[in-house]
């Protein structure tokens, strides 16, 4: 079991390392296909949406150099596009985190988690260790995930959230801007943030960074040597008792 040293803040992922990657994939992302073109016909006035389809546009124009600025069935047809490709473009993480809200608020489903996940996070929190979110969905998303899982509503074990704004998760900058924005709040350095994710291209620029770094493998482990310590769920992972808060 992996043990770690001198934690004083944890950073973790959602998708693959708290929850399931099916209930993203399987339920999430057809629920947000399903309802898109009804959403943006419904809400296209609607400030905050005005401006992720403004911001869809410009991604857009920036890729390919088409204008589809006023063309409301070409941007709704680009959303599902990376719908389907499963592009993590931050404006249409928004949208499929307005269009989720609606699915959670009217129960047609819960968030799921992985019940050790769920359990060290709620151990880790009673602790006095500040916990933080990064995933590619938004922060909204994120928020909405948590308070309405099957669990029940454990947002206020989270400190933060962090999304893509912040940068790509695997690239080592997103991860200093990060560092930066925690320092600003907390006494800490690199080495006291731990990182959890299912991804090794996301650990690797996590520990660039200077964090430390586990990874979950929760199901076939992967072949060859990695930097990064493993586990299987969370409740391998062990903290040492010379934590400092």
């Amino acid at each position: 079991m992996p043990s770690f040293s001198q934690i004083k803040l944890i950073l973790t992922d959602i998708e693959g390392t708290t929850s399931s990657i099916a209930f993203v994939k399987e339920v999430l992302f057809p629920y947000a296909a399903e309802h898109l073109p009804q959403f943006i016909r419904d809400h296209q006035q609607q400030a905050d949406v005005r401006q992720q389809l403004q911001a869809t546009a410009e991604l857009v124009r920036q890729q390919s150099g088409q204008s589809i600025d006023d063309d409301l069935h070409a941007l709704t047809q680009q959303l599902l596009a990376w719908i389907r490709a499963d592009v993590k473009a931050t404006p249409l993480k928004a949208l499929q985190g307005m269009i989720w809200q609606q699915g959670y608020e009217t129960a047609a489903y819960q968030a799921h988690m992985y019940a050790d996940a769920t359990h060290q996070l709620r151990q880790w929190h009673a602790q006095g260790i500040p916990l933080y979110v990064y995933s590619s969905g938004s922060v909204q998303a994120q928020k909405l995930f948590y308070g309405y899982s099957q669990d029940g509503d454990l947002l206020p074990l989270f400190s933060g959230h962090f999304d893509t704004s912040v940068g790509n998760k695997r690239e080592a900058q997103s991860y200093r801007n990060i560092l930066a924005w925690l320092q600003q709040t907390h006494d800490i350095d690199a080495a006291n943030i731990l990182f959890l994710s299912d991804i090794e291209q996301e650990l690797d620029a996590a520990a660039d960074c200077g964090m430390q770094t586990c990874w979950l493998v929760r199901d076939e482990q992967p072949a060859g040597n990695s930097q990064h310590p493993r586990a299987s769920d969370f409740n391998q992972i062990q903290l040492s008792s010379q934590l400092s808060h």
